[in-house]
This record gives structure tokens, sequence and C-alpha cells, in this order.
């Protein structure tokens, strides 16, 4: 079994014999990660793959069109390792939380196998503060004309540090007026901000996440 507890857990709690496969013997493996949801990719397990991932703490799929097993990441080096697996109500499809090393999870050197949108490649959506990050951080590397994110970035620490002090006040008085809109409004000000001075300084959201990740148990 994995040394990771939390896979031995799952194979413990939830016997292979308990995923309803089909016709074929697969099931279809989302991977997702762990971090902002991001859905990386799909692909189908058998029950050898699936139990080689629960031995493994990392992502092993059977391949239809070689009918052979792989290791995603055996040869680029974009491993999966794995930090939780669901399966659905019907228990014919399995969610895989992975942290993906490399940040690389398509064979075209996308971040996602869902980069594609109307014919055009776009980055895979996340969850909002992600998303919002990465349009700060667009911003920070091709600045426009008229963006207030880049006229913060262009101020640097001086002008974007004393819009978090003027924004961490406002949220203090919304919270002591208990208006649940405007504490609202105030918090989302002051992560826009703060995402600001994220990315003015280089530290990725991820990074934040991984510490509250690790604070988290």
């Amino acid at each position: 079994m994995s040394s990771n507890p939390e896979l031995n857990s799952f194979a413990q709690a939830i016997p292979l014999d308990k995923i309803r496969y089909d016709e074929r013997g697969l099931v279809p493996a989302i991977v997702q990660d762990y971090l902002d949801g991001t859905v990386l990719m799909l692909a189908w397990m058998n029950r050898e793959s699936l139990q080689k991932t629960l031995e493994t703490g990392e992502t092993w799929f059977w391949s239809r069109s070689r009918t052979e097993l792989w290791h995603k990441g055996a040869t680029s080096g974009h491993i999966q390792k794995v930090r939780s697996l669901r399966y659905d109500c019907d228990s014919d499809a399995i969610l895989i939380s992975a942290e993906q090393i490399g940040d690389i999870a398509c064979h075209t050197g996308e971040r996602s196998c869902f980069h594609r949108e109307d014919g055009q490649i776009v980055p895979p959506p996340a969850d909002t503060l992600s998303q919002l990050f990465a349009i700060i951080s667009d911003r920070r590397d091709n600045p426009q004309e008229g963006s207030y994110t880049c006229k913060l970035l262009a101020g640097g620490d001086n002008k974007i540090l004393k819009k978090i002090g003027e924004e961490s006040a406002e949220v203090v008085m919304a919270f002591k007026d208990d208006e649940p809109d405007a504490i609202a409004g105030e918090v989302a000000d002051l992560l826009y901000h703060t995402l600001v001075a994220l990315a003015h300084h280089h530290v990725d959201l991820k990074d934040v996440y991984r510490k509250l990740q690790q604070r988290r148990r």
C-alpha cells in the first residue's frame, strides 16, 4: 500500500469491486488540481490501474489505443501525485484530486487538456481567485493603458500597500457595522488588492493555497 495515509484509508474504505466498470472493464477518471480545482484531464482506468494508483500514490491509467497500462508522466516527468480519490453516486466515475508536477497535464504542453474554447487556446477555468490572479499577473507582464491594475502595479509597494491598509480598515468597519453586503464587498476589495501585491512580488497564489493546505491539518 502507499505510505500516504489518505490513500490507504480510501483503499480500505472503498474496495475495488465497489467501482462499477463498463462492459470493457473501464471507468472514466477525472483528474483535478488539488489546490485550485482546475480540471486537468480525463482518462480511463481499469481495476489494475486503479490498484496501482492506490499502491503508488501516483496516477496510472489504461490506454485504449495502445491497450496497455500507462503511468502518467513516466516519460515527461509530469507525474500526478494523488491527494484524494472519490467516486460518484453511481459508482461509475472517479474523481482524482492531484498535485500536477511541472504544472503540465496535456501532451500538447498545456496545463489542462481542456484548453480549447471556440477554436482558441484559453486557460482552463479554476476557482475565482485563481482566475483573477491570472488576469492580474497578465496585466503585470502585459501592461494595458487605462487599466487600474496596471496603475497600481506601476506605483509599486507604496501605492499597493497603501490600498491594502485602506481596504483593511474598511473591512473592519464593515464587520463592525454588521452589514452583510458591505462586508462581502469590502472583503472582495481587500482580496483583490492582496492579489495585486502577490503578483507584484511574484508570489504565486498557489503557494498561498499550499500554506493553507498544510495548516488545515
